[in-house]
């Protein structure tokens, strides 16, 4: 598993993800690839990276699914919130990969007055969600070893911090309560 969130974010970027052909265009190397051809109104698997170039040219957009918006935002904040103490909720695929470029996107966005005022509720939605998250993380890290279940609702990147708290609480307890030598 990868230990740091740019080998994550690069992962994420060579990932493939859904779009939608928005018209006809030709077969074309890019990189050392062949993309496409596409055919207006057909779906297509791509890189997300190479999706992101297409899109930006008007040859393709991005399945809604495979974005993070507002709404999917309170949604996991919601889901957050409802559970049990001790108990952390499933986020979405690639949620932090994709919270980061929707938050630069909705920065980008933020040039009217409602725009900004939107995109500051976002931000601060999402620090909720981490922090929210974060706590429930250090907790567990702390706790006696948790089971598979539980680990698997965590995401990538919280699974290293996960690793590395549990290393440094584990080997804080046992400096704690080993004999002192005389």
């Amino acid at each position: 598993m990868p230990t740091n969130i740019g080998v994550l974010d690069f992962c994420y970027e060579n990932s493939l993800i859904s779009v939608v052909a928005n018209r006809n265009f030709a077969e074309m190397k890019l990189a050392g690839l062949n993309v496409g051809p596409f055919d207006e109104g057909n779906e297509y698997q791509v890189y997300y990276w190479i999706a992101k170039e297409l899109q930006a040219a008007g040859i393709v957009h991005i399945r809604e699914e495979e974005l993070l918006d507002g709404s999917k935002l309170y949604k996991a904040q919601w889901k957050e919130g409802v559970q049990i103490p001790g108990m952390i909720s499933e986020l979405p695929q690639n949620f932090y990969p994709k919270l980061r470029r929707y938050l630069i996107f909705a920065e980008a966005e933020a040039v009217q007055p409602e725009k900004i005022q939107e995109y500051h509720k976002v931000k601060a939605l999402a620090k909720d969600i981490i922090n929210s998250r974060l706590k429930k993380i250090i907790s567990l890290s702390s706790a006696s070893a948790q089971s598979d279940q539980v680990l698997k609702k965590l995401t990538a990147e919280e699974k290293i911090i996960y690793e590395q708290l549990v290393e440094i609480i584990s080997t804080w307890k046992n400096q704690i309560l080993q004999k002192q030598e005389k």
